[in-house]
This record gives C-alpha cells, structure tokens and sequence, in this order.
C-alpha cells in the first residue's frame, strides 16, 4: 500500500511561507459567479453563497414550482425496467455555460436544461463491469481550458472523465475515459465513496469511504488519490496513517501504526485555486471506540490537513480529536473565508465538527485565528484503554450546539417528564463532552451517553459563508447516542473490546432526551467570532400528546440538511423524512425524533435576523443541497426531494415570468 512522505523540511516551511506575501484580495471566496453554479459548493471554497438577488424577501412569497426532473432519467428503465434508486437522493447539481449536470439516482450524469428541466445527454451505462445498478453520488467536478471541458465523476470503483457538451467519455483520460480507484485488496474492501472530485487547477482528487469498524485491530489505510485532468495518470495518494520515519509516527505507541487502518476522507473537500492547496477533513482509525491497541494521540486521524495538490505534500495540520474514541470524525468540508479580525485581513478556513465546534485557522500556514485551549478531558476506566489527557476546544466562536451529556440539559417540559428522562438517565454513564465509551454491564451502566453524538452537532450537510457580511450559518442537530463497548470475543475478534449496539438514545415517551432545538441554524459574525442569532429549523415534537397542552415554539428537527445563501436570504429544508412522521401518518401517533428525522418543509430566512420569510411543504424532505442560478434572465432555486414513499427527484422554483 503506497503511503506518502510527508515532508517538512525548512525548504518546504520556506517555499510555503512566500504565500504570506500574496495579496488578500487574491485569495477571496466570493461564491457563484456570473448566475451560475459551478461547483458543489457554489465554489471551491464550499462557501455555498451567490449574490443573486432577482428572489428577496420582497417577493420571495410568490416563488413556485416551475419544473420537475426524475432522479432517473427515463431512458434508463429501457436497459432494466425494475431499476431502483436511493430514497436519499444526496445529489446536487452544477451549471456551466448555460448546462445542468447532475449524478442520477444510479450516479451516472444526467445534463439537463436549467430552463426547463428537460434531458440534453444522460451518461451510457457501462457494460464492462460497472453497469446499472449502481448508487448515487454526491455530486461532479469540472475543469475547462480554452477548448476542452470535463465533467468528472466517480461512480462505483470508477472515476470518469466526460466531454461536457456530449456525455462521452474522453477517450484519453485513463482507459476509455475512467480510471480504476481500487488500490487496497478488493476482497478486504471495495472502493467506495460519497464525496465530490475535486478538480485544483490539473489536478483531480478524490477521497474514500471505509467502514468504522473491522473485525480485528489490523486493516489496511484509507487513501487519497490525485490524479492528472487530462490524462488520468496517477499523480499522488496520501495516507492519514503515517509510516515507518514519516512525521507523526511518534504519536503510535508500539509500532501500532503499521497494522492500524481506515482514517478516511470520507466526506467533502475544499481547495484554494490561488494557492494551489486542497484541504482535508479526516476520520477515525481502526476501531473507531476501542483504541487499547493504538495507544498515542494517532496523528493525522480527525485532522484538518492542507496538502499541496500539485505535489501532494502536506503543508500544515491540525487535530480536532486526539486518540479518537467518540466518532468524532471530521464531517464536513472546511469553508475558505476572506475575513478582518481586530483591523487584519485574514484568509481563513473554518472547519465546524460534531462536537459542535468551529476552528478557525489561517488558510495558509494553520496558525489559529483565535486561542485553541487544551483542556483536561475525562478518562477511560476501559481496561487496556489510555485516553488522551486533554482535547483542543476554540475559544472563539462559541459552540453552536448543545454539549454534555449533563442532568442540566435534560428535558423539563414538565415535571414528570423531567423525572422520567432522570430515570432513563441514571441507566448510563454519563459526563461532560469527550466522557469516554464505556463497558455495559449486565444490571449496570448500559454505556455513554454521548452528547453532541456521532452525526453531530455539524456533519456533511456542512455551512455556508457570506463574503460581504462575513456572517457564517450552520446547520446541526441535538442528537445523542450511545457508546457502550462489550469484550471481545476470541473467535470473533482480536481486539480487547468492541462497540456494542451505538445507538440513538431516545427519551420518555418517544420524545428527545434532552432539551431543544433538535435542529436549527446559528448565525456567527467571523470577523468577530459572535453569534448573531439562532433559529430552530422545523416544528419538531411539538405536537407530541405529551407537551401539546404547552403550545411550545419550533423545537426543530434533527434532519441534517444544507444550506444555500444569497444575496439576502438563506433556504434551507428540514433534511429527509421518515415513515413515522412525515405527515402522512395519524396525528395522534407517537413521535420518535431519532437522527435524520426531517421534515417537508423547505424555507427562506432573512439571513441578517433568522426570521422566516417564506416556507412551502413538498411531497418529501430536502435530500441534496440547494443551489441557485440564473437562466434566460430568470433566478431559479433547485433542490433534490425523496424518501421512501415519494420518488426522488429534482424541484425548481422561480418567480412568475
């Protein structure tokens, strides 16, 4: 398994430190341009904004569907008629020169009209070995020059190259247009991922999904591959997991970092163009609860890491969590922002986590924005476990979300609730954040409970940046869950534990166990580090029989989904929703609010004060991020809906012509 060197030599803090002298303006992030959308992200920098501004809040009332798109393109079903897709159709779409494209619900690309929605080219399926089905992905990546255009993809073990005028494959990219992404042992794991390419200046990239857990301690790493726009010739791969003599391979006690694996870009990636940089956000190592067997803080696992993507060498770093036991896995792309911090001009990049945390650094060179403390952590009482003695908190901004598995964040609704939830409670261990996984034990303690949990606080739906306010919105969720770890068994496993059942934890009578908002959005001034405001997103269990009689306000629901900023208004929905109520079920019925329980509603808020502006209820919950772009002179809103009773499939607004 090929790792990279990583080199930090003088030469290497010397070349880099030249980028200090680069003009601030030239490294802005100023989202979509010129009405389109040409990146996941609005633009590498996953600012997620446009300045358009045809919608407003003045007439933001009279929005309206004006077309629908399938998440399969029709001509599909002739190849195999029973073809599925995902319910979570997590797909987003770019514009360029006037062409949609967008991954389908088997994650081949579609081009298609922004006007009217209507199918220019769909991708011909493969016949060799990658074929329908297939699973969507999250997106595509683009690179141009003066006479050639790609749209590049990965579906399957795959990344393609297409010409973007016709779907065709290039024919000199790779082999017939693709390039195999399989590199560690097929019969260990098969590649996978759910990110988006990332295309840096002729560099493409790409990450790699892995599970959290193996059978055992040893597994091979999780890797990053670059590879040359135009040919598809391999350029580069980078492992999280150092190797004998690289920088780092002194935090893995015992030699552990050649048998320890995973340690994944599993989410999205964010990259500066000018500097030539491509920024990492990474995940745990094996096993993701128990690291009795990888003792030391495990470097570069749940970091943030810049690497030159030309090169691959890696610039600076940070880790968010040492020795990871908490999945606390960095879950979304790092945003780029030009801000002014006491009079400086900065390019930062922020990183938010699950631990509800935003780290602030200057894009450059990794050097902290605001002071990051270390602060003294809980220990394990594991047998064979040494967790780390402190963890790195920002002191600036504030956490945007609930923390501490704590009695003071339990619900109070009323008192008998409050008595119930102290009831549940007492069943785990229970503590501050980064209280360690503990064992179950039978008529003990059944585990941690862990609070923000494993999908946050923030994860991969991510933020979006305002470059003209410097405001920054976040999305996240108030969701506990459960980390209890059992022995191992021999036969099963070679490690001295393994985690049990990690699950949502629910509180009495089918309502969350601690307090609300179970999903809302923060806005936070970055040339500051103030919170400006905070809005619960959704109803949430409002109407629970329970609490009905309270006539509470919008408790918000944990659906984890993204946003999309203009020039004076933030849509964002409620996330997927669910069987058990997503409003077609019984009023009456009870209301579990686990993780992932969105809603219909997609909204509009004055992004300056939170207040919602304009809301609509769709046949299902938002999936995909929202984008928006101009077409024919006319702005349009696009999201992806679905869930399991409604066909996933693409939604425009726009204002009557």
């Amino acid at each position: 398994m090929t790792r990279h060197l990583f080199d930090l030599s003088p030469a290497r803090i010397i070349f880099f430190s030249l980028t200090l002298c680069w003009p601030a303006a030239a490294l802005a992030q100023s989202g979509a341009a010129d009405g389109e959308w040409p990146a996941y992200g609005a633009d590498k920098g996953m600012t997620k904004y446009s300045p358009l501004d045809q919608i407003n809040a003045d007439n933001v009332n009279d929005l309206a569907v004006v077309w629908r798109r399938p998440g399969l393109d029709a001509s599909y079903l002739e190849v195999n008629p029973n073809q599925r897709t995902s319910a979570n159709h997590v797909a987003t779409a770019i514009v360029r020169d006037g062409i949609g494209y967008i991954p389908n619900g088997v994650g081949l690309v579609e081009a298609f009209d922004p006007g009217t929605g209507e199918t220019i080219w769909v991708q011909e399926a493969p016949t060799d070995g990658d074929a329908l089905p297939g699973a969507v992905t999250r997106g595509v990546g683009y690179w141009t020059n003066s006479d050639d255009a790609r749209i590049l993809v990965q579906r399957n073990i795959w990344l393609y190259a297409l010409d973007a005028e016709t779907g065709s494959p290039v024919a000199d990219f790779g082999v017939n247009g693709r390039v195999n992404l399989q590199r560690m042992p097929a019969d260990f794991e098969r590649y996978r991922w759910g990110g988006v390419p990332v295309v840096v200046r002729d560099t493409v990239i790409v990450g790699q999904s892995m599970s959290d857990t193996f059978s055992g301690r040893e597994a091979p790493p999780s890797e990053v591959q670059a590879f040359d726009v135009r040919t598809g010739a391999l350029k580069w791969t980078w492992s999280a997991i150092p190797d004998d003599g690289d920088f780092g391979v002194e935090t893995w006690q015992d030699r552990s970092w050649s048998y320890t694996g995973h340690a994944p870009v599993w989410s999205l990636m964010s990259a500066d163009e000018e500097l030539g940089m491509v920024y990492l956000p990474l995940s745990s190592s094996t096993n993701d609860m128990y690291g009795g067997h990888r003792i030391g803080d495990n470097l570069f696992t749940q970091s943030l890491v810049a690497l030159d993507a030309d090169s691959g060498e890696m610039v600076w770093y940070f880790q968010t969590v040492r020795h990871g036991l908490w999945d606390y896995d960095i879950p979304a792309a790092p945003v780029l922002m030009d801000i002014v911090v006491e009079g400086e001009e900065i390019p930062a990049i922020a990183q938010i986590t699950k631990q509800a945390f935003t780290f602030v650094f200057d894009r450059r060179t990794g050097e902290p924005v605001w002071d990051i403390e270390d602060r003294p952590v809980p220990q394990s009482n594991v047998p064979g476990e040494v967790t780390a003695p402190t963890q790195p908190f920002p002191t600036r901004p504030a956490p945007f979300d609930r923390q501490d598995a704590t009695v003071e964040n339990l619900i109070d609704f009323t008192p008998e609730l409050r008595a119930e939830a102290l009831e549940i409670f007492s069943n785990y261990v229970t503590g501050p954040m980064f209280t360690p996984p503990s064992v179950a034990e039978p008529g003990g303690t059944q585990g941690t409970i862990q609070l923000p949990g494993s999908q946050g606080g923030a994860d991969v739906q991510g933020a979006a940046f305002d470059p003209e306010t410097g405001y920054f919105y976040i999305p996240s969720i108030t969701s506990p869950f459960i980390a209890d770890l059992y022995a191992g068994e021999p036969e099963d496993t070679d490690l001295a534990y393994v985690k049990g059942s990690r699950r949502w934890i629910a509180g009495p009578r089918g309502l969350p166990l601690f307090k609300p908002p179970y999903g809302r959005i923060t806005a936070i001034d970055m040339n500051t580090g103030e919170h400006v405001w905070m809005s619960p997103n959704g109803d949430g269990p409002r109407d629970h029989p329970a609490i009905a009689h309270l006539n509470l306000g919008q408790l918000g629901w944990p659906g984890r989904p993204s946003p999309l900023l203009t020039k004076t208004l933030l849509f964002i929905g409620e996330g997927q929703t669910n069987l058990r109520r997503d409003g077609r079920m019984p009023p009456d019925m009870p209301v579990e609010i686990a993780t992932n329980s969105g809603g219909p509603f997609f909204r509009a808020y004055d992004k300056m004060t939170g207040e919602i502006e304009w809301v609509t209820e769709l046949e299902a919950g938002a999936t995909g991020a929202p984008i928006t772009y101009m077409h024919a002179g006319r702005q349009f809103i696009l999201v992806a809906i679905g869930d399991r009773l409604h066909q996933p499939e693409l939604v425009a607004f726009a204002l009557p012509e």
